[in-house]
């Protein structure tokens, strides 16, 4: 009942946009060159900012590689929240792979085999106003939560299909990972509701993807112990106990003895990797011994465990470290929601926790390249993080279930994917609240191939709603398994069988 609450508060944001007047083509906005790449890009780039309301939003368009009058145009969301999006043009489904010969040195760009824009028009969006390089001249407008950055994205792309008219007719997406589970279905909802108010320009809105994506409040807190139990992280004498002491909805629980049996969890666990278990977990040099279990003095819950950066790695490859024995991510309380960096700080960190992305940061932070790609100088948008504490961001949309239930009962299609060796959000979770929405199964649990082998399984329900797992990925699906990645999203897209 509380997220229907929110989700009328979408709808009348909705109607204040319908006033929106037509903007002229943008000017310049065609991406020309990138410093790092020498060779012919495959499709057009264009990139720019659009001004809402004081705040101005950049993004960055790759369109497709195929037919770009008809392929869908899919918009992508990294979460967060206060994540850049150009965490997935760099690291993820881009259209570049991007090398690093010696520490501290430019990369290389070459072309990527599983970008994304072989199949669709991909737009990278920073979001909100304060990540990436989207900024604001009016330090308060930092100040924001899950309805104000869907209202602000549901006026940027307004605004931006109005410059872009030529995309308007093309099936359009909405899509992103980790904290977009909730950036996604609330945007959605609001387009969803602006087509049904007569929103000019109409979207052609068709459906939205959520990749390990944080939802629900109890489906995210209940879902690391099945997990760390079916991965054999713990044994069955811990997970019996936890159930014992907790019951199966033990992510409120205020029982000590409950408390008790979910540190066993936490120490069994500590050192993993949480974005992904089968990944090596690096760690702070200055931690001795690789501890990982000792609990900074905070004001952060006691579950928060030491974050680090490793100095020691491959050059050019971005690694994940161990950053909590609790999952980082999710679950997410209402009200604010600490940042990364913050959170780093608070544990005496020097990084954004669990990333090291000095490819990115390099690249992005070079005057040529943000020149090239029409971003503001560092002096008036600030300097690219990948993930920023520069705004301050309250979780205030509740569940989103109730919005996945509405946007699937009026016809749009949902595909809910999971790399399975997440910790950070477990697929236990999204399995678990795909299935209570109590649809009935159109297909049921089976495996799904890519390049003849088997690479995930999934379960398909009635009103076009699919989860889907993909074996041996982590948390941003894409980075870890991009030919699959590519496989499923290109069938999903042109309405195929997975």
């Amino acid at each position: 009942m509380a997220g229907m609450t929110k989700i009328s508060i979408l709808c009348i944001t909705c109607c204040l946009l319908m006033t929106m007047t037509t903007e002229a083509a943008p000017q310049g906005s065609l991406v020309t060159q990138l410093p790092g790449f020498n060779g012919t890009f495959p499709s057009n780039h264009y990139s720019g900012y659009v001004s809402i309301g004081g705040k101005h939003l950049f993004y960055y368009l790759v369109v497709s590689e195929g037919n770009p009058a008809e392929d869908p145009v899919v918009l992508w969301l990294n979460g967060g929240p206060g994540c850049s999006s150009f965490d997935g043009f760099v690291y993820e489904h881009g259209p570049f792979n991007f090398e690093q010969k010696s520490k501290g040195a430019m990369p290389t760009l070459h072309l990527n085999p599983y970008s994304w824009s072989k199949v669709s028009n991909i737009l990278y969006l920073d979001s909100p106003a304060g990540v990436g390089f989207s900024y604001s001249e009016d330090p308060s407008q930092y100040v924001t939560g899950d309805l104000q950055t869907a209202s602000d994205t549901h006026a940027f792309l307004l605004s931006w299909f109005q410059q872009y008219p030529e995309f308007l007719s093309n099936p359009f997406y909405i899509s992103g990972e980790s904290y977009a589970g909730v950036y996604v279905p609330t945007l959605s909802f609001q387009v969803a509701t602006g087509i049904q108010n007569g929103t000019k320009p109409l979207l052609n809105l068709k459906g939205y993807m959520v990749g390990n994506g944080v939802t629900d409040r109890k489906f995210d807190g209940n879902a690391l112990v099945p997990f760390a139990h079916g991965m054999a992280l713990i044994s069955d004498q811990i997970y019996e106990g936890v159930i014992e002491a907790c019951g199966i909805n033990y992510s409120n629980s205020t029982s000590p003895k409950c408390d008790e049996k979910l540190q066993l969890v936490g120490q069994a666990i500590a050192g993993l990797n949480i974005y992904d278990v089968l990944e090596p977990c690096y760690h702070d040099p200055g931690t001795k011994s690789g501890n990982t279990t000792s609990t900074k003095n905070s004001n952060l819950p006691s579950s928060f465990q030491q974050l680090g950066k490793s100095s020691e790695k491959p050059l050019g490859v971005r690694k994940r470290m161990f950053g909590r024995a609790w999952p980082f991510q999710a679950p997410v309380e209402d009200g604010f929601v600490p940042l990364w960096p913050q959170l780093a700080a608070q544990s005496n960190s020097r990084d954004v926790p669990c990333f090291d992305d000095e490819v990115a940061t390099k690249w992005l932070n070079d005057p040529a390249v943000r020149e090239a790609i029409h971003a503001k100088p560092a002096s008036v948008s600030g300097p690219w993080e990948l993930c920023t504490d520069r705004i301050r961001y309250y979780h205030d949309a509740g569940s989103m279930i109730p919005y996945h239930q509405n946007l699937t009962a009026k016809g749009y299609k949902a595909l809910i994917f999971s790399g399975d060796h997440d910790m950070c959000v477990p697929y236990t979770g999204s399995q678990a609240w795909t299935r209570s929405l109590g649809y009935k199964i159109v297909d049921q649990w089976r495996s799904w191939q890519s390049n003849d082998q088997v690479a995930g399984y999934l379960q398909a329900y009635e009103n076009n709603l699919t989860f889907l797992t993909v074996k041996g990925a982590g948390h941003t699906v894409p980075e870890y398994k991009p030919q699959e990645a590519l496989d499923f999203y290109s069938r999903w897209l042109a309405g195929k069988p997975i």
